[in-house]
């Protein structure tokens, strides 16, 4: 017979929620201040959930958000943990880095400055 004795150090907790750090905030933000520049973007919203924190863009302040830029620790190992998704809720760009996922959004702003 063995007697379990409990482990000195725990285990560290998954964290309660999940957010975006500053350098990702700071991705965002900069192309956020490009598009309402541009005058494509006016307003956002931040949630941070317990397994998804969201980014989402609005048009005007009232409405359906027009893009959703998430992202999900536990997809880190498969399709990649950032998202853009799009107003119909089809995803629009998935990747393991957040600028290169961002990248299909500066295309838009390319477009609209042209």
């Amino acid at each position: 017979m063995t007697i379990q004795t409990p482990t000195p150090f725990p285990a560290p907790r998954a964290p309660e929620q999940v957010s975006f750090d500053r350098q990702e905030l700071g991705m965002i933000l900069s192309l956020y201040g490009r598009m309402v520049a541009a005058g494509e973007w006016r307003d956002y919203g931040i949630s941070c959930l317990r397994e998804v924190a969201v980014f989402s863009v609005f048009r005007r302040t009232a409405e359906h958000p027009l893009y959703r830029i998430e992202k999900r620790p536990k997809l880190r190992g498969r399709q990649g943990m950032y998202a853009v998704i799009g107003m119909d809720g089809q995803i629009l760009k998935r990747g393991h880095d957040l600028k290169t996922v961002l990248r299909g959004l500066e295309k838009k702003l390319i477009r609209a400055v042209d």
